[in-house]
Protein backbone atom coordinates (compact mmCIF):
# COMPACT_ATOMS: atom_id res chain seq x y z
CA UNK A 1 0.00 0.00 0.00
CA UNK A 2 1.38 2.97 -0.82
CA UNK A 3 2.66 5.69 2.08
CA UNK A 4 -0.47 8.07 1.23
CA UNK A 5 -2.95 4.74 1.65
CA UNK A 6 -0.85 4.15 5.23
CA UNK A 7 -1.34 7.12 6.58
CA UNK A 8 -4.77 7.51 5.48
CA UNK A 9 -5.60 4.24 7.32
CA UNK A 10 -3.61 5.33 10.28
CA UNK A 11 -5.88 8.72 10.12
CA UNK A 12 -8.84 6.41 9.86
CA UNK A 13 -8.55 4.27 12.93
CA UNK A 14 -7.74 7.36 15.00
CA UNK A 15 -10.88 8.51 13.97
CA UNK A 16 -12.89 5.78 13.86
CA UNK A 17 -11.73 4.12 17.62
CA UNK A 18 -8.97 5.98 18.61
CA UNK A 19 -6.55 3.58 18.00
CA UNK A 20 -2.53 3.94 16.82
CA UNK A 21 -1.88 1.26 14.01
CA UNK A 22 1.72 0.56 12.57
CA UNK A 23 1.78 -0.23 8.96
CA UNK A 24 2.25 -4.22 10.23
CA UNK A 25 -0.89 -3.94 11.13
CA UNK A 26 -2.31 -3.35 7.77
CA UNK A 27 -1.20 -6.58 6.57
CA UNK A 28 -3.20 -8.62 8.87
CA UNK A 29 -6.05 -5.81 8.28
CA UNK A 30 -6.40 -6.55 4.84
CA UNK A 31 -6.54 -9.87 5.66
CA UNK A 32 -9.16 -9.64 7.94
CA UNK A 33 -11.13 -7.31 5.27
CA UNK A 34 -10.61 -10.37 2.59
CA UNK A 35 -11.82 -12.90 4.62
CA UNK A 36 -14.73 -11.31 6.31
CA UNK A 37 -15.89 -10.44 2.43
CA UNK A 38 -15.18 -13.75 1.36
CA UNK A 39 -17.71 -15.28 4.63
CA UNK A 40 -20.43 -12.40 3.48
CA UNK A 41 -19.99 -13.79 -0.39
CA UNK A 42 -19.79 -17.34 0.41
CA UNK A 43 -23.81 -16.76 2.25
CA UNK A 44 -24.83 -14.81 -0.32
CA UNK A 45 -24.01 -17.01 -3.52
CA UNK A 46 -26.57 -19.75 -0.81
CA UNK A 47 -28.95 -16.79 -0.74
CA UNK A 48 -28.66 -15.86 -4.77
CA UNK A 49 -29.04 -19.97 -5.45
CA UNK A 50 -31.74 -20.89 -2.67
CA UNK A 51 -33.63 -17.82 -4.66
CA UNK A 52 -33.31 -19.43 -8.27
CA UNK A 53 -30.97 -16.66 -9.14
CA UNK A 54 -27.65 -17.03 -11.23
CA UNK A 55 -26.49 -13.36 -9.84
CA UNK A 56 -25.81 -12.10 -6.28
CA UNK A 57 -28.32 -9.10 -5.24
CA UNK A 58 -27.14 -6.65 -2.45
CA UNK A 59 -30.69 -8.31 -0.71
CA UNK A 60 -28.12 -11.72 -0.78
CA UNK A 61 -25.36 -10.98 1.08
CA UNK A 62 -25.78 -11.05 5.40
CA UNK A 63 -25.91 -7.45 6.44
CA UNK A 64 -26.63 -7.50 9.84
CA UNK A 65 -28.27 -4.47 11.88
CA UNK A 66 -24.62 -3.92 13.58
CA UNK A 67 -23.07 -4.01 10.28
CA UNK A 68 -25.20 -1.15 8.41
CA UNK A 69 -24.73 0.97 11.40
CA UNK A 70 -20.91 0.70 11.20
CA UNK A 71 -21.57 1.26 7.24
CA UNK A 72 -23.21 4.58 8.13
CA UNK A 73 -20.27 5.36 10.67
CA UNK A 74 -18.03 4.39 7.57
CA UNK A 75 -20.05 6.89 5.63
CA UNK A 76 -19.58 9.71 7.57
CA UNK A 77 -16.03 9.25 8.53
CA UNK A 78 -15.15 8.91 4.72
CA UNK A 79 -16.47 12.34 4.02
CA UNK A 80 -13.66 13.53 6.07
CA UNK A 81 -10.83 10.81 5.87
CA UNK A 82 -11.74 10.18 1.90
CA UNK A 83 -10.96 6.10 2.37
CA UNK A 84 -13.58 5.15 -0.36
CA UNK A 85 -11.63 5.09 -2.98
CA UNK A 86 -8.39 2.78 -1.68
CA UNK A 87 -10.98 0.49 -0.31
CA UNK A 88 -12.28 0.40 -3.87
CA UNK A 89 -8.47 -1.22 -4.70
CA UNK A 90 -8.39 -3.52 -2.18
CA UNK A 91 -11.97 -4.79 -1.85
CA UNK A 92 -12.15 -7.11 -4.04
CA UNK A 93 -14.89 -9.67 -4.78
CA UNK A 94 -14.51 -13.39 -3.74
CA UNK A 95 -14.32 -15.84 -7.09
CA UNK A 96 -16.99 -18.03 -5.95
CA UNK A 97 -18.50 -18.92 -9.33
CA UNK A 98 -20.98 -17.01 -9.48
CA UNK A 99 -21.32 -13.40 -10.58
CA UNK A 100 -22.59 -10.45 -8.58
CA UNK A 101 -24.44 -7.76 -10.03
CA UNK A 102 -23.12 -4.17 -10.64
CA UNK A 103 -24.91 -2.79 -7.30
CA UNK A 104 -23.60 -5.24 -5.60
CA UNK A 105 -20.24 -4.47 -6.58
CA UNK A 106 -20.55 -0.90 -5.84
CA UNK A 107 -21.45 -1.46 -2.50
CA UNK A 108 -17.95 -3.59 -1.56
CA UNK A 109 -15.76 -0.51 -0.37
CA UNK A 110 -18.91 0.18 1.90
CA UNK A 111 -19.20 -3.03 3.47
CA UNK A 112 -15.39 -3.19 3.91
CA UNK A 113 -15.81 0.64 5.39
CA UNK A 114 -18.13 -0.75 7.69
CA UNK A 115 -16.32 -4.02 8.56
CA UNK A 116 -12.99 -1.48 8.79
CA UNK A 117 -15.33 0.63 11.82
CA UNK A 118 -16.56 -2.35 13.30
CA UNK A 119 -13.19 -3.90 13.68
CA UNK A 120 -11.84 -0.81 15.16
CA UNK A 121 -14.30 -0.25 17.54
CA UNK A 122 -14.05 -4.60 18.49
CA UNK A 123 -10.57 -3.46 19.46
CA UNK A 124 -11.27 -0.80 21.41
CA UNK A 125 -13.78 -3.08 23.39
CA UNK A 126 -11.41 -5.88 23.51
CA UNK A 127 -8.89 -3.50 25.20
CA UNK A 128 -10.21 -0.14 26.52
CA UNK A 129 -6.87 1.08 27.89
CA UNK A 130 -4.99 0.50 24.95
CA UNK A 131 -4.25 2.41 22.12
CA UNK A 132 -1.83 0.58 20.32
CA UNK A 133 -3.38 -3.25 20.09
CA UNK A 134 -0.90 -6.11 20.52
CA UNK A 135 -1.03 -9.28 18.35
CA UNK A 136 -3.16 -10.94 21.06
CA UNK A 137 -5.91 -8.28 20.88
CA UNK A 138 -5.99 -8.82 16.53
CA UNK A 139 -6.19 -12.19 17.51
CA UNK A 140 -9.38 -11.87 19.44
CA UNK A 141 -11.13 -9.57 17.28
CA UNK A 142 -10.71 -11.50 14.75
CA UNK A 143 -12.04 -14.86 16.48
CA UNK A 144 -14.98 -12.54 17.55
CA UNK A 145 -15.63 -11.92 13.59
CA UNK A 146 -15.07 -15.33 12.69
CA UNK A 147 -18.02 -16.40 15.23
CA UNK A 148 -20.41 -13.75 13.42
CA UNK A 149 -19.91 -13.41 10.31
Amino acid sequence: MPVMGVAKFEHFFRAAASLDVSKNDLKRYNDFVDAKLYDLFVIGTANAKANDRDIIQPQDLPVTKGLQESIHAFKKLDEEIELHPLLDQIAARPALGMDASEETEARLPLLAGGLSVALGRALRTIAPETRRPATEQWDQAFELFDLLI
